[in-house]
C-alpha cells in the first residue's frame, strides 16, 4: 500500500492542499479495508487468464483473489488501447477479462470482440455509481462493467519547471526536455481541442490539422513513451511529461519527495473510463464474473485505488470509509466537478479511426527532437 500522505506535499505546491493539521492522527482514524467477499463453490484448480494495463491493479488484488478461490491467475499487461484492439482483432489470444477504455470499448462491440456479460451473475454490480452506467460505449450495460477512471494532464519537476504550469502552451515552449505518452487519440484530441474542433471530430481534414499542430509544438518532446512516461520524468530523462494522472500520482507516493505535480491546464483536457470486459472465445467466462465481482467488494477497490491512486466507480466503496481523506478529498485524484466540467471522453470515431492512426504515424516519425 502506498504512502498516501506525501500526496500532501504535492496539493500544497498546486494551492489545493487539504488543512494539514492532525494529518497522522486522520490517518490513523481510517480503518483498514475488510474483504467481506467469499468466492462461490467449484472453482477450485481453475485458471483464469487477466489483460490489464501495466499500474492498474492492486499489489495484492490477484494473489489475495488466487488464495480466495483457491485459482490460478495467468496476468499480462498491454500498454494500449490501440494494441489491443489490434490484438484482438487478430483474435483472442487466450484471455479472459480485459479492462479497455471507453472508446475501445465501443469499438471492439462494434467489431463483436466482446461477450455481453450477465449483470445478474455480478451481484456486486449494484456497488456501481450510476453516473458510471448506460454511458454511451455500452447504453444497455451489456458488455462492460465499470472500474475506475482518469484525466490525461501535465506533470512536470517544480526544481526545473519553476513557473507553474496553467496552459498547453506553456508545455509546448518549455526549452527542456518533454515525453509524451504514445496515446494518438490523447494527443490528437488535445490538439482538436485547442485548435476549436470537438476532440471527438471525424472529420479528417480537421484530424490531419491536429496533427499539424502537434508537429508543430513537439520540437521538445524526447520520447513518445509505452504508457511509462512518469518513470521517465521519476529518472529525470525528461522535465514534462504529458501522461495519465495516476500513473504519476504513484510515482509521487513512491518517491516521497515534493518534486513532481500534476495539473490540468486551463483550456481542458480528456478524462478516461476503464471498465472490464468479458472477452469473446473467452476460455473460462464462469470465472471471469466471479472475478469481477470480487473487483466491486468495497474492501478490494478500496485496496486498488489506494495502490494505483485512481478515482473509482464505485460507490461502495467511495462510502466505505476505507480510502483515506487524503485521497478521497483530493480534488485532482477525484476531480472537482468544476474539473469534471473542462474534460472531454473519447468516443468511437467510426472509419476516422484509421485517420487517427495515420495521423499519429506522422507525429512518430516527423516529431520531437
Amino acid at each position: 500500500m502506498r504512502k498516501v500522505l506525501t500526496l500532501f506535499t504535492l496539493l500544497a505546491l498546486m494551492g489545493m492542499a487539504l488543512p494539514l493539521m492532525a494529518q497522522d492522527e486522520e490517518a490513523a482514524e481510517t480503518p483498514e479495508p475488510v474483504i467481506e467477499w467469499e468466492c462461490p463453490e467449484g472453482f477450485a484448480g481453475q485458471t483464469l487468464n487477466v489483460w490489464n494495463w501495466a499500474t492498474y491493479i492492486g499489489e495484492t488484488t490477484i494473489s489475495t483473489f488466487e488464495e480466495l478461490c483457491g485459482v490460478s491467475v495467468v496476468y499480462d499487461v498491454y500498454d494500449s488501447n490501440e494494441a489491443l484492439i489490434a490484438r484482438l482483432r487478430q483474435g483472442n489470444p487466450g484471455y479472459d477479462v480485459a479492462f479497455p477504455g471507453e472508446y475501445a470499448i465501443a469499438i471492439l462491440v462494434r467489431d463483436g470482440l466482446l461477450e455481453q456479460i450477465d449483470t445478474g451473475a455480478i451481484p456486486n454490480y449494484e456497488n456501481i455509481d450510476e453516473q458510471w452506467l448506460g454511458l454511451y460505449f455500452d447504453p444497455d450495460e451489456e458488455y462492460s462493467v465499470p472500474y475506475l477512471w482518469g484525466t490525461f494532464g501535465v506533470a512536470y519537476n517544480v526544481n526545473v519547471v519553476e513557473e507553474p504550469i496553467t496552459s498547453w502552451e506553456q508545455v509546448w515552449a518549455h526549452e527542456g526536455a518533454v515525453v509524451w505518452v504514445d496515446d494518438p487519440r490523447s494527443i490528437l484530441g488535445i490538439g482538436l481541442l485547442l485548435l476549436g474542433y470537438d476532440p471527438n471530430s471525424d472529420d479528417r481534414d480537421e484530424i490531419f490539422e491536429a496533427a499539424e499542430y502537434i508537429l508543430a509544438n513537439s520540437g521538445n518532446v524526447v520520447a513518445f513513451a509505452a504508457d511509462d512516461g512518469q518513470a521517465q520524468l521519476a529518472r529525470g530523462d525528461a522535465d514534462i511529461a504529458l501522461e495519465y494522472s495516476g500513473d504519476v500520482f504513484q510515482i509521487i507516493a513512491d518517491c516521497e519527495c515534493d518534486d513532481f505535480v500534476y495539473v490540468l491546464p486551463d483550456e481542458g483536457s480528456i478524462a478516461d473510463v476503464a471498465a472490464m470486459v468479458l472477452l469473446k472465445d473467452a476460455p473460462n467466462p464462469e470465472l471471469a464474473l466471479v472475478f469481477m465481482d470480487y473487483i466491486l467488494d468495497p474492501g478490494v477497490m478500496s485496496l486498488i485505488v489506494m495502490d494505483v491512486l485512481y478515482p473509482t466507480t464505485n460507490r461502495a466503496a467511495i462510502e466505505s470509509g476505507f480510502i483515506p481523506d487524503e485521497i478521497l478529498n483530493n480534488p485532482v485524484i477525484f476531480p472537482s466537478s468544476e474539473i469534471q466540467e473542462r474534460l472531454f471522453l473519447l468516443e468511437d470515431v467510426g472509419e476516422a479511426e484509421q485517420a487517427y492512426n495515420d495521423a499519429w504515424d506522422e507525429i512518430l516519425i516527423f516529431g520531437g527532437n
